[in-house]
Protein backbone atom coordinates (compact mmCIF):
# COMPACT_ATOMS: atom_id res chain seq x y z
CA UNK A 1 0.00 0.00 0.00
CA UNK A 2 1.08 3.68 -1.33
CA UNK A 3 1.29 6.03 1.48
CA UNK A 4 -1.23 8.14 -1.35
CA UNK A 5 -3.35 5.16 -1.00
CA UNK A 6 -3.27 5.07 2.69
CA UNK A 7 -4.71 8.42 3.55
CA UNK A 8 -6.92 7.99 0.72
CA UNK A 9 -8.68 5.70 3.09
CA UNK A 10 -9.37 8.35 5.31
CA UNK A 11 -11.49 9.99 3.08
CA UNK A 12 -14.35 7.58 3.75
CA UNK A 13 -16.40 6.69 1.12
CA UNK A 14 -19.89 5.34 1.98
CA UNK A 15 -23.00 7.52 2.19
CA UNK A 16 -24.35 8.36 5.48
CA UNK A 17 -27.68 6.64 6.26
CA UNK A 18 -30.56 8.17 6.49
CA UNK A 19 -32.16 9.82 9.39
CA UNK A 20 -34.81 7.65 11.32
CA UNK A 21 -38.85 8.46 10.92
CA UNK A 22 -40.43 9.96 13.87
CA UNK A 23 -41.78 7.41 15.36
CA UNK A 24 -38.37 5.12 15.78
CA UNK A 25 -37.18 8.34 17.53
CA UNK A 26 -40.30 8.28 19.66
CA UNK A 27 -39.84 4.27 20.65
CA UNK A 28 -35.98 4.82 21.07
CA UNK A 29 -37.16 7.87 23.87
CA UNK A 30 -39.42 6.10 25.73
CA UNK A 31 -37.41 2.32 25.61
CA UNK A 32 -34.73 4.42 27.29
CA UNK A 33 -36.61 6.66 29.77
CA UNK A 34 -38.29 3.58 30.94
CA UNK A 35 -34.92 1.23 30.83
CA UNK A 36 -32.96 4.02 32.63
CA UNK A 37 -35.42 5.25 34.69
CA UNK A 38 -36.67 1.41 36.20
CA UNK A 39 -32.60 1.33 36.73
CA UNK A 40 -32.19 4.32 38.34
CA UNK A 41 -35.24 4.27 40.31
CA UNK A 42 -34.03 0.88 41.94
CA UNK A 43 -30.51 2.11 42.20
CA UNK A 44 -32.29 5.51 44.35
CA UNK A 45 -34.77 3.64 46.86
CA UNK A 46 -33.54 -0.02 47.03
CA UNK A 47 -29.77 -0.16 46.41
CA UNK A 48 -28.34 3.10 47.82
CA UNK A 49 -29.65 3.05 50.99
CA UNK A 50 -27.21 -0.24 51.63
CA UNK A 51 -24.03 1.54 50.32
CA UNK A 52 -24.12 0.00 46.79
CA UNK A 53 -24.60 0.83 43.20
CA UNK A 54 -26.46 -0.32 40.55
CA UNK A 55 -26.04 2.80 37.86
CA UNK A 56 -23.23 2.31 35.76
CA UNK A 57 -22.37 5.00 32.90
CA UNK A 58 -22.41 2.22 30.20
CA UNK A 59 -25.34 1.52 30.47
CA UNK A 60 -26.19 4.79 28.61
CA UNK A 61 -24.43 3.59 25.88
CA UNK A 62 -25.90 0.58 26.03
CA UNK A 63 -29.14 2.49 26.14
CA UNK A 64 -28.35 3.45 22.89
CA UNK A 65 -28.42 0.68 21.24
CA UNK A 66 -30.99 -1.55 22.70
CA UNK A 67 -33.66 1.26 22.12
CA UNK A 68 -31.79 3.50 19.65
CA UNK A 69 -30.50 0.61 17.28
CA UNK A 70 -32.39 -2.47 18.01
CA UNK A 71 -31.61 -4.12 14.64
CA UNK A 72 -27.79 -3.79 15.13
CA UNK A 73 -25.68 -7.53 15.97
CA UNK A 74 -24.04 -5.28 18.29
CA UNK A 75 -27.49 -4.65 20.88
CA UNK A 76 -29.00 -8.05 20.67
CA UNK A 77 -29.36 -9.31 24.26
CA UNK A 78 -26.39 -12.18 23.37
CA UNK A 79 -24.05 -9.41 22.99
CA UNK A 80 -25.66 -7.00 25.56
CA UNK A 81 -25.56 -9.75 28.85
CA UNK A 82 -22.70 -11.69 27.41
CA UNK A 83 -20.53 -8.13 26.27
CA UNK A 84 -21.60 -6.34 30.25
CA UNK A 85 -21.02 -9.34 32.10
CA UNK A 86 -17.78 -10.68 30.78
CA UNK A 87 -16.58 -6.96 30.63
CA UNK A 88 -17.37 -6.73 34.12
CA UNK A 89 -15.38 -9.88 34.82
CA UNK A 90 -12.35 -8.69 33.24
CA UNK A 91 -12.44 -5.31 34.04
CA UNK A 92 -12.56 -6.99 38.45
CA UNK A 93 -9.61 -9.10 37.75
CA UNK A 94 -7.42 -6.29 36.07
CA UNK A 95 -8.48 -3.91 39.02
CA UNK A 96 -7.17 -6.75 41.16
CA UNK A 97 -3.58 -8.08 40.14
CA UNK A 98 -2.29 -5.03 38.14
CA UNK A 99 -1.14 -2.40 40.01
CA UNK A 100 -0.11 0.42 37.91
CA UNK A 101 -3.00 2.41 37.22
CA UNK A 102 -2.34 3.11 33.70
CA UNK A 103 -1.50 -0.21 32.61
CA UNK A 104 -4.63 -1.61 34.30
CA UNK A 105 -6.76 0.86 32.47
CA UNK A 106 -5.26 0.21 29.05
CA UNK A 107 -5.46 -3.90 29.78
CA UNK A 108 -9.20 -4.06 31.03
CA UNK A 109 -10.53 -2.75 27.92
CA UNK A 110 -8.34 -4.28 25.70
CA UNK A 111 -8.90 -7.57 27.04
CA UNK A 112 -12.58 -6.94 27.15
CA UNK A 113 -12.20 -6.19 23.68
CA UNK A 114 -10.71 -9.33 23.10
CA UNK A 115 -13.02 -11.51 25.09
CA UNK A 116 -15.84 -10.01 23.45
CA UNK A 117 -14.75 -11.17 19.98
CA UNK A 118 -14.00 -14.38 20.73
CA UNK A 119 -16.79 -15.10 22.54
CA UNK A 120 -19.49 -13.47 19.64
CA UNK A 121 -20.87 -10.90 22.75
CA UNK A 122 -19.08 -7.68 20.93
CA UNK A 123 -21.43 -4.73 22.76
CA UNK A 124 -18.75 -1.30 22.77
CA UNK A 125 -20.33 -0.24 26.25
CA UNK A 126 -18.43 -3.55 27.79
CA UNK A 127 -15.20 -1.29 27.03
CA UNK A 128 -16.42 1.34 29.76
CA UNK A 129 -17.75 -1.40 31.83
CA UNK A 130 -14.72 -2.71 32.32
CA UNK A 131 -13.01 1.03 32.48
CA UNK A 132 -14.78 1.39 35.25
CA UNK A 133 -13.70 -1.67 37.06
CA UNK A 134 -10.42 0.10 37.22
CA UNK A 135 -11.03 4.03 37.80
CA UNK A 136 -14.22 3.39 39.77
CA UNK A 137 -12.65 3.52 42.77
CA UNK A 138 -12.78 2.12 45.91
CA UNK A 139 -16.47 1.37 46.32
CA UNK A 140 -16.33 -0.60 42.24
CA UNK A 141 -12.79 -2.62 43.15
CA UNK A 142 -14.35 -3.63 46.86
CA UNK A 143 -17.01 -5.59 45.22
CA UNK A 144 -14.31 -7.60 43.04
CA UNK A 145 -15.57 -9.63 41.05
CA UNK A 146 -18.60 -9.89 42.47
CA UNK A 147 -19.26 -6.90 40.38
CA UNK A 148 -19.58 -8.52 37.01
CA UNK A 149 -22.82 -9.82 38.25
CA UNK A 150 -24.48 -6.91 40.19
CA UNK A 151 -24.29 -4.13 39.22
CA UNK A 152 -23.37 -5.15 36.05
CA UNK A 153 -25.04 -7.90 35.05
CA UNK A 154 -27.87 -6.73 37.13
CA UNK A 155 -28.72 -3.70 35.76
CA UNK A 156 -27.66 -5.05 32.32
CA UNK A 157 -31.23 -7.40 32.73
CA UNK A 158 -33.32 -5.14 33.71
CA UNK A 159 -32.82 -2.89 30.77
CA UNK A 160 -32.95 -6.14 28.66
CA UNK A 161 -36.66 -6.63 29.99
CA UNK A 162 -37.74 -3.02 28.86
CA UNK A 163 -36.67 -3.57 25.64
CA UNK A 164 -38.22 -6.75 25.33
CA UNK A 165 -41.53 -4.70 26.22
CA UNK A 166 -41.08 -1.84 24.56
CA UNK A 167 -39.17 -2.52 21.42
CA UNK A 168 -42.12 -4.94 20.50
CA UNK A 169 -44.90 -2.87 21.34
CA UNK A 170 -44.21 -0.82 17.81
CA UNK A 171 -45.45 -2.26 14.36
CA UNK A 172 -42.06 -1.87 12.66
CA UNK A 173 -40.35 -2.99 15.76
CA UNK A 174 -39.17 -6.74 16.74
CA UNK A 175 -36.89 -7.11 19.31
CA UNK A 176 -34.16 -9.24 19.54
CA UNK A 177 -33.22 -10.29 16.01
CA UNK A 178 -32.19 -12.93 17.69
CA UNK A 179 -31.24 -14.23 21.40
CA UNK A 180 -27.68 -16.22 20.91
Amino acid sequence: MTLGEYFSKMKGGAKSPPRVSLLEVFWSFVGSFLGIGLVAFIHSFYVEPRGLFLVIASYGASAVLIYGAPHSPLAQPRNLLGGHLLSGFVGALIAKLVPFYFLACALSVSLAIVVMHLTKTLHPPGGATALFAVIGGEKVQRLGLIYALFPVLTGAILMLIIALLVNNLSKVRRYPEYWW
